[in-house]
């Protein structure tokens, strides 16, 4: 059936076909059907990174990034949202930053959210100040004051330079004496 010629052009590169095969299946990039889900019985305590969608219906306390996140009406999320599309129907306590934001009827923002489009549904509840911005994935603005915390904390100054919370928050309409950074 074959030749001999082309018996020798075929021989097996490789010693393990199967491994290579895994190897070669690993190096593709996986396309999502569905999001990634956290249960609503589930609580995670640290920072989530995702390439694809994530529904969160549980608890989450740490930052969350992905392409898309859905955080449903139990989920709650204590930290910075960060993707391309944020929808709210649960909770969040921390600053949102997406290209476009949805807070839909029942939700509960306590923190900033920075945009290029907003829609808040009647029946949202949203604490906290609003920017819009032409890519507001790009840089990195304040993280949002902490809520519920004891108020002497605030007036308190940061302790270092690296802290991520130690750019002047000013008004969005007012001034300030402070060089904008």
């Amino acid at each position: 059936m074959f030749t001999k010629s082309k018996d020798n052009e075929t021989a097996a590169p490789s010693v393990h076909p199967a491994q290579d095969a895994i190897k070669g299946a690993a190096s593709k990039p996986t396309a999502r059907s569905a999001a990634s889900i956290i249960c609503g019985d589930m609580e995670i305590n640290g920072s989530i990174s995702s390439e694809g969608a994530l529904q969160i219906d549980g608890v989450v306390d740490g930052d969350v990034t992905a392409a898309d996140i859905t955080i449903g009406s139990s989920g709650r999320v204590v930290g910075e949202v960060r993707a391309e599309a944020v929808k709210v129907k649960g909770e969040v306590r921390g600053s949102i930053r997406a290209r476009k934001v949805e807070l839909e009827t029942g939700a509960r923002v306590h923190g900033d959210i920075i945009h290029s489009s907003l829609s808040i549904q009647p029946n949202a509840m949203f604490e906290g100040q609003v920017k819009h911005d032409e890519d507001p994935l790009k840089t990195s603005a304040p993280k949002a004051a902490n809520i519920g915390k004891s108020s002497s904390s605030d007036s308190q100054a940061p302790s270092s330079a690296s802290t991520s919370t130690s750019s002047t928050v000013r008004p969005f309409g007012g001034t300030s004496s402070s060089a904008a950074s």
